[in-house]
């Protein structure tokens, strides 16, 4: 027992100064080549084992040729052992320098094209989260270059819907300085119409800056869906009764949502005008309001013609205005904007689709309990 005792001691003492002596190499190397650190410890592994029994073997007084065979066998697996880690070191860092070449391409602006070469569970792990990463950032671009796309287009639109009043405005404020106005309370009248229509838009994109920004701020109270939408119709009413077209709100059920009343009143505000607006006159805008399986399911039915399938994807965008083949609108484009803004603000969702004759509108929220 005390023989076996010893031989512990000696094997532990010598495998322990092996195994320092390696810890300082790999400290020393931390920032070289993995190939580098897995020879280290296939070389710690070794002179521990080496360490170990040479300290026993001097202790148990073996012969010379005794020591010299032991030596020798522990020699070859040292060098079988380095040799195979090195092997291994070079092979991880190929296919480490593999991925980090696909990897580069994607921060480029390209796709990620995992290594075609077989790597390790890790690397393979992180070459499937380096595909999502490209994915998620094609996506982001894609966004990007649709946003920037709406940027320009709602530039452009704004410059062209600002300079046209502004120049009627201009041209009748010289009319009345120079008193040649024929019937100066029809300038004025017509120069405070236009100075309303440009207020219209400074707050449409006031509201869609907020919006964008996330600092629109919702004060939700619990209301029926019944009386918010009476309400709508109310104020689209007039602009109904001068377009020529019917206004309809009879599948209304009263149900409960907790929204900001003013921000939702004007969702149902620019949807009906909307409606209103592309609906040719004797035509019929019906607004709905029921339970579904997802909520409270608010809907606008005109009966514009439909919209292009190709272009349903864009009627929420910034600056959208549709296509020659419909009623030109008379706003900037930022209406629908505004609408999705605001859904969302609310965790609900804004979507369209064509019907018979027209398309929807519907604007989903969630219910709240009774």
């Amino acid at each position: 027992m005390r023989d076996t005792l010893l031989i512990v001691l000696f094997a532990f003492l010598g495998a322990a100064a092996a195994g320092l002596l390696g810890l300082g190499a790999l400290w020393l190397l931390r920032r070289r080549s993995l190939t580098a650190s897995v020879a280290v410890v296939a070389a710690v592994a070794v002179g521990a084992m080496l360490a170990g029994t040479l300290a026993v073997a001097q202790a148990m007084f073996l012969s010379a040729h005794d020591l010299s065979v032991v030596t020798t066998v522990v020699a070859m697996a040292a060098v079988v052992s380095l040799a195979t880690a090195l092997l291994l070191g070079r092979w991880v860092v190929a296919r480490s320098r593999e991925l980090a070449l696909a990897a580069r391409s994607f921060g480029d602006g390209g796709d990620f094209a995992a290594p075609a070469s077989p790597g390790t569970a890790e690397l393979a792990e992180v070459s499937r989260e380096l595909a999502a990463t490209s994915a998620k950032l094609a996506r982001s671009r894609e966004r990007e270059r649709a946003l920037e796309s709406s940027r320009r287009e709602l530039v452009a639109w704004i410059s062209h819907d600002l300079r046209t009043p502004l120049a009627g405005l201009r041209a009748m404020a010289e009319a009345l300085e120079d008193g040649v106005a024929a019937d100066p309370d029809r300038y004025l009248r017509r120069i405070r119409t236009e100075v309303e229509r440009l207020n219209g838009m400074v707050g449409d994109l006031f509201e869609l800056s907020r919006i964008h920004a996330g600092a629109l701020a919702l004060s939700p109270s619990r209301m029926s869906v019944y009386d918010l939408v009476g309400d709508a119709l109310a104020g689209a009413d007039p602009l109904a009764r001068e377009h020529g077209v019917r206004l309809v709100g009879d599948r209304i059920e009263a149900v409960p949502v907790e929204v900001d009343g003013k921000e939702m009143s004007r969702v149902l505000g620019n949807l009906l005008v909307n409606a209103i607006r592309r609906t040719p006159a004797d035509g019929t805008v019906a607004v709905a309001a029921e339970r579904s399986a997802d909520g409270v399911v608010l809907s606008v039915t005109d009966a514009c013609g439909g919209i292009p399938e190709e272009e349903l994807p864009r009627v929420f965008d910034t600056g959208w205005r549709g296509t020659d083949a419909r009623t030109p609108p008379a706003g900037a484009g930022l209406g629908l904007a505004i609408v999705r803004g605001i859904v969302e603000a609310h965790r609900g969702r804004a979507e369209v689709r064509n019907v018979v004759g027209g398309c929807r509108f519907e604007v989903t929220l969630p219910v709240v309990g009774v």
